[in-house]
């Protein structure tokens, strides 16, 4: 069916993508800084959670009006751009110089990124849901270094770029899972231990019926936070053994082929 436009009135504008990085930033001589805003913002996201930030409480820890704040940072979303970009300046990404040493280099970088949101147990809420946050720059040079890692060890950009959203998107989910257990705990003010010396016994109970009772047991018997780490570790080498097996198979074709080119 056609729709005269006279009819449907005019097209309003779509709205345009904003993002704290394509904003020139606000040099102004005054005590508070962009960089001071970040910090404390981080300070009262460990402390209190995503669900306490707010602008507000934000200006009343600075000691600082709403005023101030905006001329720095135009909303709560590119708040949390900022203090994503933050945590992502504390990753560790060796850079690889010897291809077989892949497989080191993308532990060292999963660990890292497991531990700043261990750290910051807030992070992992977050990512990927405001704003532009790969255009910050600690993200941009995370990104640029676990590429180059997978495509020195000789894997094309392409696949590079699958396997490292694959890793990342393993590593933001289990930690998500793990940050949100701990901020549960937290919440009742109890640890891991004292959980499972609490609920163990009636977990193992409850799957009697089940036959699960002697699993639950040996789990019982872990160290929570060595266990949590084992998980990790486990479902993280499933991911790379499947890459190796790919890369195998890649320079193996690679070489048939070298092979054929130079016989001709």
């Amino acid at each position: 069916m056609n729709i005269d436009s006279d009819d449907a009135g005019p097209v309003p504008p779509a709205l345009p993508l904003t993002s704290v990085w394509t904003r020139p930033q606000r040099r102004q001589k005054e005590q508070l800084s962009r960089e001071r805003i970040i910090a404390e913002a981080i300070a009262l996201l460990d402390a209190e959670g995503i669900e306490a930030l707010s602008m507000r409480a934000l200006g009343q820890r600075l000691g600082a009006g709403a005023t101030s704040l905006y001329r720095h940072v135009a909303s709560k979303d590119e708040l949390i751009e900022l203090v994503v970009d933050e945590v992502y300046g504390e990753l560790e990404v060796p850079e690889l110089t010897d291809p077989a040493g892949w497989r080191l280099a993308m532990h060292v970088t999963a660990h890292s990124l497991r531990q700043a949101g261990l750290r910051h147990m807030w992070v992992m809420q977050v990512l990927g849901q405001v704003g532009l946050n790969y255009l910050g720059p600690n993200v941009v040079s995370v990104t640029q270094r676990g590429l180059a890692i997978l495509t020195t060890a000789g894997f094309d950009t392409e696949e590079a770029v699958r396997a490292m959203s694959s890793v990342s998107s393993f590593v933001v989910g289990i930690t998500s899972a793990e940050a949100g257990w701990l901020t549960a705990l937290r919440r009742q003010g109890m640890t891991e231990q004292e959980w499972y010396q609490n609920m163990g016994p009636r977990m193992a109970a409850d799957a009697a019926d089940a036959g699960l009772a002697e699993i639950y047991l040996q789990e019982l018997e872990k160290d929570p936070t060595e266990a949590r780490l084992a998980n990790f570790v486990y479902g993280l080498d499933l991911m790379l053994d499947s890459l190796q097996v790919r890369l195998a198979a890649k320079l193996a074709s690679a070489d048939e082929k070298a092979q054929a080119s130079a016989s001709q």
